[in-house]
């Protein structure tokens, strides 16, 4: 549906530019979080990932900003036209910028803590849900090029709520295990699964565009807690 929005109005470069901006910024993301769980796994050491990581981030940064300007620009020009498509892509082009944040912060968990995982009650769900949220960057990027995907785009939102709502109840077990985990495991697993719950909800908000469901869009990520 969104891909279908915008190429009602293909004869708008600057629209359209925007979007493959957009199209690579996940894709950046996805390679991000990726790299960033290798680190924390401990398959890739800190030293090698870090550069790339923090170059990826700043790339994502410039395409954010870069989506801004066209976009500013097209609705200087063009006042009250494609409003709430331009609104969408400021919108989703930030939920992309804050993904790579989230991505440097779980890779600094893997670059601070080094005493390994060993309680499975959270480690195992913890890596089931870096697993999904890998899928969900997948089908979304394919989703956005190909308009035929709006189901798999549609579960794949509902899934990024339901890793929302999983996160929450990780981090209330620990509260509850006070005292029966070491304390920076404890740390450890809490971080992750704040870090992974944003990642999560910024992925819903890039499915609602995709799924050209616009009002669902938050205009301003980061209101609700980032």
């Amino acid at each position: 549906m969104f891909r279908e929005i915008l190429s009602a109005f293909a004869k708008e470069t600057a629209i359209d530019r925007a979007f493959v901006e957009l199209e690579a910024m996940l894709e950046d993301g996805a390679w991000m979080f990726e790299r960033a769980n290798e680190v924390l796994h401990s398959r890739v050491s800190a030293e090698q990932a870090e550069e790339a990581i923090y170059e990826r981030d700043r790339r994502i940064n410039a395409r954010e900003r870069s989506v801004r300007r066209k976009l500013l620009r097209h609705l200087t020009v063009n006042p009250g036209y494609d409003v709430p498509v331009c609104l969408a892509l400021l919108s989703v082009s930030r939920d992309a910028e804050r993904i790579g944040d989230y991505c440097k912060n779980v890779f600094e968990i893997g670059r601070f803590y080094t005493r390994g995982f060993h309680v499975a009650k959270y480690h195992q769900p913890l890596e089931e849900i870096e697993g999904e949220l890998g899928g969900i960057f997948r089908t979304l990027a394919f989703a956005c090029r190909d308009p035929d995907q709006q189901e798999a785009a549609r579960a794949r939102r509902d899934q990024a709520r339901e890793i929302q709502r999983r996160c929450d109840q990780l981090i209330e077990e620990l509260f509850e295990d006070e005292g029966e985990i070491e304390f920076h495991e404890a740390v450890a697993y809490s971080l992750l699964a704040r870090h992974y719950k944003r990642v999560a909800a910024h992925l819903t908000n890039i499915a609602s565009a995709v799924l050209g469901e616009l009002a669902e869009l938050d205009f301003e990520p980061g209101a609700e807690g980032d």
